[in-house]
């Protein structure tokens, strides 16, 4: 090897542009939960780590494992750390630590492609894709299964406590159980699952108790029954049958193209050039209630960065057909487009197409040449960026557990996606 890593890479390369970057971004977050005293063992800088993890992530590379063994044996990665070896326990950790800071990222990253020139939100187009999580199919459980492991794991700690004080005595053993020495237990995650769908079947009954009380007023009212079918109660079947992962208990069961996967529901906003202006993360299977929130962020976010255009036409597929959101937005003087009808689900032809004043807009908008030209701008703007991750760069799985921790994670992966942006925008130099 040359005694220089300036020599190990031509000038063009990602990784100096990476580095450059990282150079320009605010990180006082994460050097501030540093000590500054000395004391303890020298940290790696986190400058570097940070730059560490945007290269990975912009080449797919996300097990802390595989990065350890890279700034080993592969050329780019030792130039970003300067030939030092962090090792997976130190990345993961790093990772782990800073997760709200490195999320945080993406708007500093936002901010330089808006300098750039890059970011062009005239038209915008919003999608939502599964993501796996970090949990199987199998670690699917019943209410009534984790009402029974939870009583079994009580009922070997209390057969342990008891083979302990006949060993002991009054005296104490040096070791706790497995399940009660773990600081996050199977016995913990399983009480929170179970919790979780205690208060799902609670916000049932609460739902069935308010429609039973407005058809009571409404009969005092007007002395008339409402129209419509009398509410059922909520079954204890439907609380004994209710299922969570106790794994990754706010991740869901969500349909992939027709197989079935544990995971989340990735959502971005994209502007012109494929520049990600949102993104988020829901634990909800459809994409219905995602328009005006998606929206909101991206609005947000264009106000931080000091872009002083507006969202003019937000274009969705039929999965966030929601009347009442659509109608919302438009207030703010933004057009949207969301077609009523699809002809390619089943469900949607068994529904039919959707009725009122927006979906009358909506219709007239795509009979027109016009109208059908400008939605069909929308596959062109947001379905490249999720083939370019799940394909080019392989990211298809979270590798963090949690809704908080996989939507950090997920703005990660998005920040690394506008970094490739900026660097594909960057002039070629002779």
């Amino acid at each position: 090897m040359p005694p220089s890593v300036r020599d190990w890479l031509p000038d063009g390369h990602l990784a100096w542009f990476v580095l450059d970057v990282v150079e320009r971004l605010d990180l006082e977050a994460i050097y501030a939960v540093y000590r500054a005293s000395g004391c303890g063992r020298p940290a790696h800088d986190p400058r570097m780590m940070v730059a560490l993890l945007l290269y990975s992530y912009a080449v797919g590379e996300r097990s802390s494992r595989r990065i350890e063994r890279r700034c080993v044996e592969d050329v780019a990665f030792r130039v970003i750390v300067a030939n030092q070896t962090p090792d997976h326990t130190t990345i993961a950790r790093f990772r782990a630590r800073h997760a709200q800071a490195l999320a945080d990222l993406f708007v500093e990253v936002l901010a330089l492609c808006q300098r750039a020139g890059m970011v062009r939100v005239g038209t915008v187009a919003i999608d939502g894709t599964k993501m796996a999580a970090n949990a199987g199919l199998s670690s699917n459980r019943t209410y009534s299964a984790i009402r029974a492991e939870i009583e079994q794991i009580l009922a070997e700690a209390d057969a342990v406590d008891a083979a302990e004080d006949e060993l002991y005595g009054e005296a104490r053993g040096d070791e706790l159980p497995a399940e009660l020495a773990d600081p996050v237990t199977r016995r913990e995650r399983l009480e929170r699952a179970a919790r979780e769908l205690e208060a799902e079947h609670a916000a049932r009954q609460a739902e069935y108790e308010g429609r039973l009380r407005r058809r009571r007023e409404y009969r005092e009212r007007t002395g008339k029954g409402l129209v419509g079918r009398k509410p059922h109660p909520p079954q204890d079947a439907q609380l004994l049958e209710s299922k969570r992962n106790v794994t990754d208990p706010d991740s869901r069961i969500m349909d992939l193209r027709g197989s079935l996967v544990q995971g989340y529901n990735a959502q971005a906003v994209v502007g012109k050039g494929q520049v990600i202006i949102a993104a988020g993360v829901t634990n909800s299977p459809n994409d219905s209630n995602q328009l005006r929130p998606m929206l909101q962020a991206a609005h947000a976010n264009l106000e931080r960065v000091g872009h002083d255009g507006r969202i003019k036409c937000a274009l969705a597929d039929g999965g966030y057909w929601h009347h009442d959101q659509i109608a919302q937005v438009r207030a703010n003087k933004t057009i949207v487009i969301v077609p009523t009808s699809d002809p390619h689900r089943t469900r949607a032809r068994t529904l039919g197409p959707r009725q009122g004043p927006e979906a009358d807009r909506i219709n007239r908008m795509l009979a027109t040449e016009a109208g059908r030209r400008l939605y069909r701008r929308r596959a062109g703007m947001v379905e490249p960026i999720y083939a370019q991750t799940k394909h080019n760069r392989g990211i298809r799985t979270f590798t963090r557990r949690g809704l908080a921790a996989v939507t950090a994670e997920w703005q990660l992966i998005t920040t690394a996606h506008n970094l490739l942006r900026l660097f594909g925008h960057q002039p070629v130099t002779a």
